[in-house]
């Protein structure tokens, strides 16, 4: 019986017993490996052509040998132009030998073993993080709940904007501050204006300029 697979972009026509050399494949000597879609079966009876592939079918195939190919040379120039370029280039591949083909039908008769599977077991753990991140959440859940609790406090603060001179950024350098209301601004001293001004550059002038005390404590009103 023969077949003929398409592997790494590739067609092999193989027989049970053949070695040979496809792209690479993930895994170590020894492995026993599906080699991919059977696109045709032949044998005594007939040969049965796939549409693409052939339903059922399989070819298992025993890993020998990762390897790399022979150099390629690769060498380019370019006419009265003093360029020219040389490379090499060795093209990873695995070397397979044909353990079973496989019929419609049939039962494989070889175990396939990859020792790529073993990281599946490592998912376990993720798995229970997963299960845990609901009990993770649960802080937030309640941060979220206080954060509503407080929205009313935070609603109350006043639109600093309306005084003349304070702009959206100033306002919110402001609020950072702890300065929220008009009836704050309306209760400044000089000393509390001076203090502000080593935090906010030209806080000083612009209050003094503005009058935003006696501005502050009418719009309190």
């Amino acid at each position: 019986m023969f077949a003929v697979i398409k592997t790494g972009g590739k067609q092999y026509r193989v027989a049970a017993g053949d070695e040979i050399r496809i792209e690479k494949l993930d895994g170590a000597a020894g492995d026993t490996l599906d080699l991919g879609d059977v696109l045709m079966l032949g044998s005594d009876s007939g040969v049965t052509v796939g549409s693409p592939t052939v339903d059922g079918a399989q070819v298992i195939g025993e890993l020998l040998d990762t390897n790399r190919a022979r150099k390629i040379i690769v060498f380019k120039k370019r006419r009265r132009k003093n360029y020219r370029r040389t490379k090499g280039h060795r093209q990873w591949g695995s070397v397979v030998r044909i353990a079973e083909i496989v019929a419609p039908g049939e039962k494989a008769k070889t175990a396939l073993k990859s020792t790529t599977a073993a990281p599946k077991a490592a998912e376990a753990p993720k798995a229970k993080a997963k299960a845990a991140a609901p009990k993770a959440a649960a802080p937030k859940a309640e941060k979220a709940q206080a954060k509503k609790a407080a929205a009313p406090k935070a609603a109350a603060a006043d639109t600093l904007t309306e005084l003349t001179g304070v702009g959206p950024a100033l306002a919110t350098k402001l609020n950072e501050a702890g300065i929220t209301t008009f009836a704050q601004i309306a209760a400044w001293t000089d000393a509390d204006v001076d203090a502000l001004n080593e935090t906010i550059t030209g806080l000083k002038a612009k209050a003094e300029k503005n009058d935003w005390i006696n501005a502050a404590k009418a719009l309190a009103k």
